[in-house]
Order: C-alpha cells, then sequence, then structure tokens
C-alpha cells in the first residue's frame, strides 16, 4: 500500500517537487484511467515497489510481450508499468540509451523506444535515436485488448515515429521527419535498401535507353525508306 500511496502523492500537484518533461510532471504523459489501473494492479504493487534504474533493469528483462491495457477490465500489461515506472524514476539519458542499445533483450529495447518518445522533448533527438532501428525486424509478442498479435522491432519504432497513440497511450505531438529536413534539424535519411534500389533504377534507365535507341533506329529506317522510295518515284519521272 505504501508503494500505492507513494504513486498517488506522485500524482498530487501540490507535493510534486520531481523531475518535469514539457513542463509537467511525467507521470500525467499517460492518462488518468490508465494511471488509476496501473497504480491498482497487482503487477504494479507487487513487482515495481522500490525499483530503480538499475533494479528495473531486472524486470524488463523478463519481458516477454508488449501492449497497453487488455480485456474486459483493461488491465495494464507488464510493459506498460514499467513504463509507467520509467516516467516515475526518469533515468539519466546514458541509462536509456543503455537499455536501448543492448543486442540480446528486443523487450528491453522497446520499452526504452516507448520511453524515448514519451520522455525526450526534441523531435530531432527522437529521430536521430529511433531511425537506427528500423533495421531490427526481429518478432515482438503484443498483448492486445482482444487477445495476441504478432509485430516486429520495426513495425513498432516507425509506429512510435508515425502513430498519435501507441500501446494504449496517447504520444506527445510530433513533427514530420520532412518537416525537420525542411528546417535543417535533420539531415534526409538515406534507406537501408539505398543501393539496391539506386541499382534497380539504373537497370530501369538502362533498359529504357535501349528501348528509345531502338525507336530511333526504327525511325531513322523509316525515314530512309521513304527517302529511298521518293527518289525512286522523281527518277521514274524523269
Amino acid at each position: 500500500m505504501a508503494h500505492q500511496a507513494d504513486a498517488k502523492r506522485a500524482l498530487d500537484e501540490r507535493g510534486y517537487t520531481g523531475a518535469l518533461i514539457r513542463g509537467d510532471n511525467p507521470l500525467k504523459l499517460f492518462e488518468k484511467p490508465v494511471r488509476d489501473r496501473i497504480v491498482d494492479s497487482y503487477y504494479w504493487k507487487e513487482q515495481c515497489f522500490g525499483l530503480n534504474a538499475a533494479t528495473l533493469l531486472d524486470r524488463a528483462v523478463e519481458l516477454s510481450f508488449i501492449g497497453g491495457t487488455y480485456g474486459v477490465a483493461q488491465k495494464p500489461t507488464p510493459f506498460l508499468c514499467l513504463a509507467f515506472k520509467l516516467l516515475q524514476i526518469t533515468p539519466g539519458r546514458e541509462i536509456i540509451m543503455f537499455y536501448l542499445e543492448q543486442e540480446e533483450y528486443k523487450y528491453l529495447r522497446a520499452l526504452a523506444a516507448f520511453y524515448i518518445r514519451l520522455a525526450w522533448e526534441k523531435d530531432e533527438d527522437v529521430y536521430k535515436t529511433l531511425e537506427p532501428y528500423l533495421n531490427d525486424m526481429r518478432k515482438l509478442k503484443r498483448r492486445t485488448r482482444e487477445g495476441w498479435a504478432l509485430t516486429y522491432m520495426d513495425q513498432f519504432i516507425d509506429d512510435l515515429l508515425i502513430n498519435t497513440r501507441v500501446c494504449a497511450t496517447t504520444l506527445p505531438k510530433i513533427n514530420p521527419r520532412l518537416f525537420l529536413e525542411d528546417e535543417d534539424r535533420l539531415e534526409p535519411r538515406e534507406s537501408a535498401l539505398g543501393e539496391e534500389l539506386e541499382e534497380m533504377e539504373n537497370e530501369d534507365e538502362d533498359a529504357g535507353s535501349e528501348g528509345e535507341v531502338e525507336e530511333v533506329a526504327n525511325g531513322d529506317a523509316a525515314r530512309n525508306g521513304r527517302s529511298i522510295s521518293e527518289q525512286r518515284e522523281r527518277s521514274e519521272e524523269r
């Protein structure tokens, strides 16, 4: 109960003195109904008590799926509870980057990516940090409201960058990538398939060039045929 009271105390604006994200209490990035369900959940009370940035790692590596809320009662997933705990802890960037960069635990990486999208305030930092993981195509199990679904890490990262709502959470507004490029805040993104696409374009251009040459040759032959016919007609007239 003390842990539950501590979470509710953190949401009491009258006594809150902790870190701010976008000028507000980080826990308010989750909507109130979701916050209430998290604080009242068994996982939060039993598994998130007394966690810090180091001990939360032990819980995160045990994750076996992502998701927001599920079932008729809309219970929060462990993934969502740990994301809420991260917002309460607000660890330094080096810790979050350690979570993100490790290779072995894919759900830990997904948790770090979700936190970055929620908590980091500069749009260009979010894109620069998350876009490299569009190359991570590992499977992820996702708990939905009705059951289970299969997704992939690159799809999850793409959802974080494009969608407005992920894992039962409305994400903070982020500017489109093209806008940031126009503002010179981001360099144009190079696709991992860039070389292959370039080769395909070159092949198409070569094929088009061959077609143009053949068309020109056929046109020249036709014109030459007409000129020979005209010469014959003129010679016969003479």
